[in-house]
């Protein structure tokens, strides 16, 4: 195997460029310093209220940071919401291990209340606000879904630090973490370029969003690098977490004729399917090969340890701020779950140079030249796409068949 794998020209490092169509209003309100409360939120708020959040954001701001406990006896308390129900593997189930990490390392200084399965926004938005009212002065919000109760609740609760995944927004008291998953996708894409006969793979979304969007595009890229004739077929869920409706998708995709399946939601369902027809998988958050001891590749996996950890211990410190983290592979919040003893030995070695040429800059999955459904160059050959427009990725590229509707 010879993989053609990207390298990056002048790599454009801004982090927040004018984005693209449907989700340009979502990262026009990106920042890490600034708070601009969307005009949704201002038009449901009295003057007096207004007034009172910014002051209250104003004495947060001028301080540095959420308040320093007050003794060494106190108790920090944490709530964790959870999009999906717990399960021993998926999206949510990585979640749960960085609450874990946090009693592991705070010990009895620290109580964590945890609540699943919250993907309506008005339970969110009550389990938010309950949390807050109870005491809790770290809050975690775990899914895309979760971005209008913590936009809401956060304001309310100025003492209160507030952290998302998968968010865009931020205030003083309100950050967000997120992962490359597109470099985890790019690797599995090569795995997959390798495995595939038929030339065609199949990707399952939960929602046409950019950090699915995105993705789904470098597993094709990936496999690309090994055979630029290899398509890849998309289908979107419109749910996290619909067992029935993946089994659905994945079985649709094999009869298309593809032989590679990599679903990102927040069940097995795709790995097992597959492997049940005898077709290939890749796996997303946890390692899926117990669905898949035979079929399975590899399964891009996700650790949040660290996040979740560095943000207990900031609030203790009384040194806790809002912060933009977008980590993978370098930071080890991207990691990659064993390949399948049937890629041959050589080519597992190359997809681990290029992780290493990942990891040191000298490879970038979204390197130029590529191109759009439409053959319109997109990323100009020697350039690599922003990170802004990576984080807004809001079309497919060349061979992608399906759409966003």
């Amino acid at each position: 195997m010879q993989v053609k794998h990207p390298e990056p020209g002048a790599l454009n490092l801004c982090c927040f460029p004018a984005a693209v169509n449907t989700v340009s209003y979502l990262i026009s309100t990106i920042t890490r310093e600034t708070f601009t409360m969307s005009s949704s939120f201002r038009s449901n708020m009295s003057r007096r209220e207004l007034l009172k959040y910014s002051g209250a954001f104003g004495v947060l701001a001028a301080t540095g940071g959420i308040s320093r406990f007050a003794g060494a006896d106190d108790v920090l308390k944490v709530g964790i919401a959870y999009v999906s129900p717990m399960a021993d593997i998926g999206w949510t189930k990585q979640h749960s291990l960085g609450g874990e990490a946090i009693r592991e390392a705070l010990g009895d200084r620290v109580e964590v209340s945890e609540l699943d399965n919250l993907w309506d926004p008005q339970a969110t938005e009550k389990v938010f606000t309950d949390f807050a009212r109870s005491g809790a002065k770290l809050i975690f919000g775990t899914s895309f879904s979760h971005s209008t109760p913590i936009q809401k609740v956060a304001p309310r609760f100025p003492n209160v630090a507030f952290e998302h995944c998968s968010g865009l927004k931020h205030f003083p008291n309100l950050g967000t973490f997120e992962a490359k998953y597109y470099e985890g996708t790019y690797l599995a894409g090569i795995a997959s370029g390798v495995m595939t006969k038929s030339k065609k793979i199949g990707f399952i979304g939960g929602y046409p969003i950019p950090d699915i969007v995105g993705p789904g595009n470098a597993l094709l890229l990936g496999a690309q690098s090994v055979d630029p004739g290899i398509t890849c077929s998309v289908i979107f869920l419109n749910s996290w977490y619909d067992p029935a409706k993946e089994k659905e998708a994945t079985a649709a995709l094999i009869a298309q004729g593809c032989d590679v399946i990599c679903s990102m939601t927040d069940t097995a369902t795709g790995v097992q399917v597959a492997e049940e027809n005898g077709a290939w998988s890749v796996g997303y958050a946890s390692d899926m090969s117990p669905f898949g001891p035979k079929g399975q590749l590899t399964s891009f996996m996700l650790n949040w340890n660290s996040v979740y950890v560095g943000a207990a211990k900031s609030v203790v410190a009384g040194t806790w701020k809002s912060e933009v983290r977008w980590q993978g592979l370098k930071e080890g919040v991207i990691e990659m779950a064993p390949y399948n003893t049937a890629i041959p030995k050589s080519d597992i070695e190359q997809i681990n140079k290029v992780a290493d040429g990942i990891v040191s800059g000298a490879v970038h999955p979204y390197a130029g030249e590529i191109r759009d459904q439409d053959g319109k160059i997109r990323v100009a050959s020697g350039a690599v796409m922003p990170d802004g427009e990576i984080r807004g990725f809001n079309w497919f590229v060349e061979g992608m068949i399906g759409s966003m509707g």
